[in-house]
């Protein structure tokens, strides 16, 4: 039976988890698929604040199925083509969602999985969790935008180490190279995933999409355009209904009721 993504409501928090433990939750065609519609689905419902992404059980996940790798191998250049179109629609989606998107890892996180939590806002990591772009082991490269988001956020030489000799980085590694936001006890991962979700669940979430989709244009952006774009942000914020509470609240003292 392939993995399957469940979902479950927490306050206004979408936990999202891709689960078929056996594989340590490897990836299929449906748990993708899956993904794409919940963050779709997410986006246009005003009670959803934040999104938690996690593994079932001990791990976060193991990347892509072998056994359907294979498979796509024998059936031919289209077959995988489609599931790599599929899996890199559901990281833009991650990038794209104006939705805080937390990825809560435990265990493993290789391969694809470790470009899913890449692809992700903030991730929060138990201590015992490893990260391994382990395609070099299969002679494969890597996919799910893994070499966009280390080359931006490491130097170029600590990133093709990783790739090349497809080592596991440890999470107290990647939280001082700052790739990691938050360090955890094993088995809390979820646990301080969402308090962080409801930490952001309590802002305006106007502003929260704002300052996503400020950082997602600044890499492209000369310093003209993105000024540019901050004004209009700002402008955008002041002048909405949350701006008004912020302000009033600021002013009065108090703790801010955002819409």
């Amino acid at each position: 039976m392939p993995s399957e993504l469940l979902t479950e409501r927490q306050g206004a928090v979408l936990i999202l988890t891709i689960s078929d433990p056996e594989t340590r939750n490897t990836l299929s065609e449906a748990v993708v698929t899956a993904g794409i519609e919940a963050l779709s689905t997410a986006e246009s419902d005003d009670e959803i604040r934040a999104i938690v992404l996690r593994g079932n059980g001990a791990h976060f996940c193991a990347g892509g199925n072998l056994q359907g790798l294979m498979a796509r191998r024998q059936a031919g250049v289209e077959a995988q083509a489609r599931m790599l179109e599929r899996l890199h629609q559901w990281v833009e989606a991650l990038r794209a969602c104006p939705k805080p998107v937390i990825a809560a890892v435990e265990g493993a996180a290789a391969g694809a999985g470790f470009s899913l939590a890449l692809a992700c806002d903030l991730i929060v990591a138990s201590e015992e969790a490893r990260f391994i772009l382990s395609y070099a082991k299969l002679g494969l490269t890597p996919d799910g935008g893994a070499t966009w988001h280390l080359a931006r956020a490491l130097p170029r030489a600590a990133v093709q180490q990783m790739v090349w000799l497809a080592e596991p980085v440890g999470a107290a590694q990647l939280q001082a190279w700052g790739v990691v936001q938050a360090v955890c006890s094993p088995g809390q991962a979820l646990v301080e995933a969402l308090r962080w979700a409801d930490r952001l669940a309590a802002m305006a979430p106007n502003a929260v999409a704002g300052a996503k989709e400020l950082l997602n244009a600044a890499a492209s952006n000369d310093l003209a355009a993105q000024l540019a774009a901050e004004r209009d942000q700002f402008l955008l914020n002041l002048f909405h209904a949350n701006g008004g509470e912020g302000l009033a609240a600021f002013v009065a003292k108090r703790a801010p009721k955002f819409e």
